[in-house]
């Protein structure tokens, strides 16, 4: 029987919601039991477009339970979750304990900030090679290095999920061919 892995897909105001929905729903049809934590009682979360997600569960303890915890991205919402001492003390909690991280666009320059990065390969968005100085840099769409996983930006949710399931051991091969993602030129 196939391990029933959580995922824990953070969400803060200003938060990508296209990202975060599109994750969200890749993983879930993989299988991967997966849930948005908030920052605030209300469980309405206001997006960068201005669009209001409601989460699934308060950022607590509860967190270091699941397998990946994953920041996307956001303009405003990077400077909100570096200034979250108790979320930043959980990132570091998760690359002490070989956990996997995973982020994607602003939400790599939040690792950066917790220092999960340091010495491994990254990528993240155009120009980003100035912001990830702890990490090799590298020009690709997704990337996999030793605990933590790196997406590019807003066009990149699809590969970044992919690269997700393929980490956690899932052949995201038949939610590829349901989607058309390959016969549209995915990779």
């Amino acid at each position: 029987m196939m391990k029933q892995y959580k995922a824990a897909l953070m969400m803060i105001d200003g938060f990508e919601e296209s990202e975060t929905v599109q994750i969200a729903d890749l993983l879930k049809r993989a299988g991967v039991e997966t849930h948005t934590f908030r920052f605030q009682d209300d469980p309405y979360v206001k997006g960068m477009q201005n669009i209001t997600v409601r989460s699934d569960k308060r950022f607590g303890e509860e967190v270091k339970n699941y397998d990946i915890i994953i920041v996307p991205g956001g303009r405003t919402c990077a400077a909100k979750f570096i200034a979250d001492e108790e979320f930043m003390d959980t990132l570091r909690w998760f690359n002490e304990n070989g956990k996997l991280i995973a982020g994607m666009c602003s939400g790599t320059v939040v690792l950066e900030a917790a220092g999960v990065l340091k010495g491994k390969k990254a990528t993240g968005y155009t120009g980003y090679e100035t912001k990830l100085l702890s990490a090799e840099f590298v020009h690709d769409v997704a990337v996999f290095d030793q605990n933590v996983i790196t997406s590019q930006g807003p066009a990149t949710p699809f590969p970044f999920a992919f690269k997700i399931m393929e980490v956690l051991g899932i052949d995201p091969s038949y939610i590829k061919g349901r989607l058309l993602y390959e016969e549209a030129g995915g990779r």
